[in-house]
């Protein structure tokens, strides 16, 4: 008797997914009417221990090394949490975890912050202006204190300072204290094109690492498609590993194999079924193609942005404490500066390359530097006046730091560093070497008691460049 269509139907779909699979370890369950999906664990008996979460009263919280944060949302797919940021204290601008110096995951275990996190640092001191973070009137934090969406006791703390989470220094800790910010808050996936009034409630998302195999002390652990073996990678522990044919599923925490009609005994020639895997296969191709067309373009646009930012925040950069206007100028531009690079302009040559007079469309007169093909230490082109730099002889004065203390009071440290570190430096490093003389500035105080104790400077050194790794990441 051949089975009716339907049947026939239903038969080919399951067989495009796992058509056998048996439980390996065990889910714990509902946290009142919330579903707890595997790896975590909210009691001993269940899930995996490294995956421990907490269940009060109908709530589910995460752990960090000092406080709980609740949970807002779970994804197994993509291995993401979110939690809740903490709130401002009463009538403050100062979270309620500052006395724990903000999140501090343990990083001993599977769970790190993404990078799908907007941070927005708030109730700063100047000493922030000096990081590079983005804490210009038109970052994305002020945007938010200013709106009505934004916390009014923030208002009144005009310093806050906006970077994207995830990087090495900031994949486990989110830092508030008195010599930086005492307030934070956080978006996950925010996108700034939109008014504030259409962005997401606070959030910190949170991925983990997939598990592995349950751990298991002897056979009498493991089910009837796993054996308990020793572990390959720790001495001394031993994991439930799938039996031949099935394969470990980290997501639903199941040995798991893929079925085929040989499983079932449903091959029998059917045409019917031969031309639902046939479309199947078709439509999946298609499906296929246009997913990533789509990642290819959405590829192609950030380039673009992140392209067209940069430019900008050179622009940026090179404007800081200038008298005049610095511009970034286009290959074209420069061509047409040189006249082609002829060499009735050429000034001079180096090690690194030419060096050809340009005159500009408003007859400035500037110097092109042309780094040499395949030299990879003049690789960046650069435009610079040919004004004489008037740099002081180090020698006028009593020491080099008193020098370089000078050179910072008159807005000139840029002056005293070697002109080759400049080159090869990024803007960023650049403003990480201007906040770390800030912080040497501070040490050579006349009075003692001015002056900042070794704990102090290394902890000023160690946010600084957590920062400066941050906004790297970012970029």
């Amino acid at each position: 008797m051949k089975p009716p269509p339907h049947r026939l139907l239903l038969t080919a779909i399951l067989l495009l997914r796992c058509a056998m699979c048996t439980f390996s370890a065990k889910n714990c369950p509902n946290c009142g009417t919330t579903p707890v999906p595997y790896p975590f664990s909210t009691a001993s008996t269940c899930g995996d221990p490294q995956y421990k979460i907490r269940c009060n009263s109908g709530t589910l919280l995460f752990d960090t090394l000092n406080t709980s944060y609740p949970i807002m949302s779970i994804n197994p797919s993509i291995q993401r949490l979110v939690i809740q940021p903490a709130s401002l204290l009463p009538n403050t601008c100062v979270t309620s975890d500052y006395i724990y110096e903000g999140i501090s995951l343990n990083e001993s275990l599977p769970f790190n912050i993404t990078s799908d996190n907007t941070i927005m640092f708030l109730n700063c001191t100047e000493s922030l202006l000096r990081s590079p973070l983005n804490c210009t009137s038109t970052s994305l934090c002020h945007v938010y204190v200013n709106s009505t969406k934004g916390e009014a006791p923030c208002q009144a703390a005009p310093i806050c300072c906006t970077f994207r989470a995830g990087g090495s220094s900031t994949a486990h800790r989110i830092r508030v204290k008195d010599t930086g910010c005492r307030a934070y808050t956080s978006f996950v996936g925010l996108d700034s094109v939109l008014p504030v009034d259409k962005w997401s409630n606070p959030g910190l998302a949170i991925e983990w690492v997939l598990p592995q195999e349950p751990i298991c002390g002897s056979q009498a652990d493991c089910d009837g498609n796993s054996t308990c073996r020793p572990a390959a990678n720790l001495s001394g522990v031993r994991r439930c590993y799938c039996t031949g044919g099935l394969h470990w599923d980290p997501i639903q925490g199941i040995c798991a194999h893929d079925a085929t009609c040989q499983n079932d005994g449903s091959c029998g020639g059917s045409t019917k079924t031969a031309l639902i895997a046939g479309l199947t296969s078709g439509i999946g191709l298609t499906l296929l193609v246009i997913v990533i067309s789509v990642l290819l373009y959405k590829r192609r646009r950030r380039i673009k942005e992140a392209q067209e930012r940069l430019a900008r925040e050179r622009e940026e950069i090179l404007n800081a404490g200038g008298s005049r206007a610095a511009k970034i100028f286009t290959g074209k531009q420069i061509k047409k500066a040189t006249n082609n690079f002829s060499k009735d302009r050429l000034l001079g040559a180096g090690g690194y390359g030419e060096v050809f007079k340009g005159i500009l469309d408003d007859g400035t007169v500037v110097a092109v530097k042309c780094a040499k093909l395949g030299n990879t230490k003049g690789t960046d082109q650069l435009l610079t006046s040919q004004k004489a730099l008037d740099f002081t002889r180090p020698e006028d004065d009593i020491n080099l730091a008193v020098y370089v203390q000078r050179m910072m009071e008159e807005e000139k440290l840029m002056d005293v560093i070697d002109p080759f570190l400049k080159v090869k430096a990024s803007s960023l490093q650049l403003e990480t070497v201007k906040a770390l003389a800030f912080l040497a500035l501070s040490c050579i105080e006349e009075k003692r008691q001015n002056r900042p104790s070794m704990k102090e400077v290394a902890e000023e050194i160690e946010y600084i460049t957590t920062i400066a790794t941050a906004r790297e990441v970012e970029n």
